[in-house]
């Protein structure tokens, strides 16, 4: 589902109406708070508009800091948070936005999302999002990891669609009659882990393609993403492969090609399955 890829500033709108920037800088598993300080500050100032953390991330402070830290107002910033498996239901779940706020010290983010697809739980949770929704404390509301068929049972009783899934999205793990299903039922599917955790840059398949386009595999599977309508958030503290994983915009990728990258899936997960998952555990 090609859109258009503009630039860096580019993005993708959500059922709602909201422009989600489709290229975004991830925060997972920093070395320490000053790298994510760091890399957000960096990222935001080279023209980066969107940050994704999370409340298991611990690190809502330090995106904070390097926000502040860097010369672009908050109002220009597309940010995303979640809640997390051990925060679910109503209460709960609104007590840890407040938690998340006074993290971030802003009065309101631009996405939070359902961390995991918590068994019994989920329903319960999404309604605490949907009262932040209302209260326009939250301006878009969705969910991670949800398959289809958790999508579909949280659907039957929500009174607001997901306007997002991210899932772990790369080309060993395609999940086309998902992203399918989400675009039927105008859900943005976001990627993470794009680069299968570092494991992608050992593929040889990968390489060949890089070669072709001139670019870095880094390079040739984020475009695969953004041609294919998803939004990406590579994670990444080091400056020039910030900078470089934003060089995604002066090349397009053939039809072929990309017919070939979806032909490489085979379902190969580097995080936990969303169907086999300990909900209690803690990151």
């Amino acid at each position: 589902m090609d859109k258009n890829i503009t630039d860096l500033t580019g993005t993708f709108k959500l059922h709602n109406g909201i422009d989600m920037p489709y290229l975004g800088l991830g925060t997972y598993m920093p070395k320490d708070s000053q790298e994510v300080t760091n890399s957000v500050r960096f990222a935001l100032n080279y023209g980066y508009r969107h940050i994704d953390t999370a409340a298991i991330y611990r690190n809502e402070n330090d995106v904070r800091l390097g926000i502040e830290a860097s010369d672009v107002n908050r109002e220009d910033i597309f940010l995303t948070t979640k809640v997390w498996n051990s925060d679910h239901g109503y209460d709960k779940a609104l007590n840890a936005f407040e938690r998340s706020l006074n993290n971030l010290q802003m009065d309101y983010v631009d996405l939070y999302l359902v961390h995991w697809p918590v068994v019994g739980l989920y329903k319960e949770t999404w309604r605490a999002l949907e009262e932040l929704y209302k209260q326009g404390r939250v301006r878009a509301i969705g969910v991670c990891n949800f398959l289809q068929h958790q999508l579909e049972d949280l659907m039957k009783d929500s009174e607001v669609v997901p306007m997002v899934n991210q899932m772990e999205f790369h080309p060993y793990l395609v999940q086309q009659d998902l992203i399918d299903f989400c675009n039927s039922n105008n859900i943005q599917y976001q990627a993470w882990s794009p680069l299968m955790n570092g494991k992608i840059f050992d593929k040889p398949e990968f390489q060949k393609l890089a070669d072709k386009y001139n670019k870095s595999i880094a390079q040739v599977v984020l475009r695969y993403d953004l041609q294919k309508g998803i939004v990406t958030i590579p994670k990444s503290s080091k400056e020039h492969r910030i900078m470089s994983n934003a060089d995604l915009f002066d090349f397009e990728i053939s039809e072929s090609d990309m017919k070939l990258l979806d032909a490489m899936d085979r379902n190969f997960r580097t995080g936990p399955d969303p169907n086999n998952f300990e909900w209690s555990v803690v990151l």
